[in-house]
C-alpha cells in the first residue's frame, strides 16, 4: 500500500528518498516553517508527518487532520507535540535520539572556548581592521583548564560533554534528579543545583524542557554564579529566562554566555544580540552532514514503519503498540 507524507521542512535527500519507497512525499515549498493553517492544509490528505520542533501538534492540529496516523519527529526533543493526545488517537510519535549526540556536545564545548577565549569579539575586530598589533591586556579571558563544569541534565549529550571535558582536566559536578552510573564512573560529582551554581566556572544545560524544568535558570540562579562564570545552553531556549540572562551579562554579573538555543526562537530578548559577551549560534548543535543524514534515515524509516502499523525502532509513546 502506497501512503501519503508531508516533511514540513526540506531534509537531507537520503531520508525524502527513503520515504518516497513507501509513497508520496510533499515537502514545505518555503524556506521558513509553515503557519498552523498551512502546516493543516498540507497534512490534512497525509498518512505521516515528518515534523520539526517548529511544528505544534496538538487537539486543534489532530482535529483537522483525521487521516493521519503517525508523526516522526526530526529531533530528540518533542515538547511540539502533544504526545498524550496523539496516544489516546492511537497516533504513533517517534524522535531521532543518540545520532546527534556527538556533534552537539562538540558545539557546547566550542561554545565553552568561545566565551571563555572570546572569539568571536577578537575576530571582529580583526575583521573591521580596528585590531593595532598585540597589546599584553587584550581580550583577556579565562582559563578552561582546570576549572569546574557544572553540567544540567545527566542525558546522553551531558555524558559526552562531560567525557570531552577530562581533555581540558575540569572537574565535573552534575545536577540529575537521581544518580548516573556513567557519570559517576568518570569520576563526577553529583550536586544539587544551587550548589553546581555557586562551585561552577562553566556551567553547560543538557535538561529537556518540560513543565518542572521551564526557566530552571532564571534571576535567582544566575545570581548564585561567579562573576567569572560561563553559561552554556545548546538544549533548550525556554529552560532559561532570557530576558533574566540578558541583565546578567549586561552588569557583567556572568562573564560570558553561549547559545545555541533561544527562548522565542528565531526572535531574540531585546539587548541580546548587542552585548559582546554574548556567542549566538542558529540551533545548529546537530549541523553537521553526516548527522542530520543519519537523522533524516531514521525519521524516514520510523515513518515508514508507523504508517504501515508497525513500532518504530525511536518511539516516544510505546504504549501506542502495547
Amino acid at each position: 500500500m502506497a501512503y501519503s507524507f508531508l516533511v514540513t521542512r526540506s531534509i537531507p535527500t537520503v531520508g525524502l528518498d527513503r520515504l518516497r519507497s513507501g509513497g508520496s512525499v510533499k515537502v514545505n515549498p518555503y524556506d521558513r516553517p509553515m503557519t498552523a493553517d498551512e502546516l493543516v492544509m498540507a497534512a490534512a490528505d497525509c498518512d505521516g508527518i515528518l515534523s520539526m520542533l517548529t511544528d505544534r501538534i496538538d487537539s486543534a492540529f489532530l482535529d483537522r487532520c483525521p487521516r493521519v496516523k503517525a508523526i516522526s519527529n526530526y529531533a530528540v526533543g518533542f515538547n511540539n507535540i502533544d504526545v498524550a493526545e496523539c496516544t489516546r488517537r492511537g497516533i504513533g510519535v517517534s524522535n531521532t535520539p543518540d545520532v546527534l549526540t556527538n556533534a552537539t556536545a562538540e558545539i557546547a564545548m566550542g561554545l565553552m572556548l568561545a566565551c571563555a577565549r572570546r572569539l568571536v569579539e577578537a575576530d571582529g575586530v580583526v575583521r573591521t581592521g580596528q585590531w593595532r598589533g598585540w597589546a599584553p591586556l587584550d581580550y583577556l579571558g579565562v582559563d578552561m583548564v582546570g576549572k569546574v563544569l557544572g553540567i544540567v541534565g545527566a542525558g546522553r549529550i551531558g555524558l559526552r560533554v562531560a567525557k570531552m571535558a577530562a581533555g581540558f582536566d575540569m572537574q565535573v559536578r552534575y545536577y540529575s534528579r537521581s544518580s548516573h552510573p556513567e557519570f559517576d564512573q568518570i569520576g563526577a560529582v553529583r550536586v544539587d543545583l544551587e550548589r553546581l551554581l555557586r562551585e561552577a566556572d562553566f556551567v553547560s544545560l543538557h535538561a529537556p524542557l518540560t513543565d518542572q524544568t521551564r526557566h530552571i535558570i532564571g534571576a535567582k540562579q544566575l545570581a548564585m554564579m561567579k562573576p567569572t562564570a560561563v553559561f552554556i545552553n545548546t538544549a533548550r531556549g525556554a529552560l532559561v529566562d532570557e530576558q533574566a540572562l540578558v541583565e546578567a551579562l549586561r552588569e557583567n554579573r556572568i562573564f560570558a554566555a553561549g547559545l545555541d538555543v533561544f527562548e522565542h526562537e528565531p526572535v531574540l530578548s531585546a539587548g541580546l544580540a548587542s552585548l559582546k559577551n554574548a556567542v549566538l549560534l542558529p540551533h545548529i548543535g546537530s549541523a553537521t552532514t553526516a548527522t542530520r543524514g543519519e537523522m533524516a534515515v531514521m525519521a524516514a524509516e520510523d515513518l515508514l514503519a508507523m504508517t504501515s502499523g508497525k513500532r518504530p525502532v525511536h518511539p516516544v509513546n510505546p504504549r501506542r503498540w502495547g
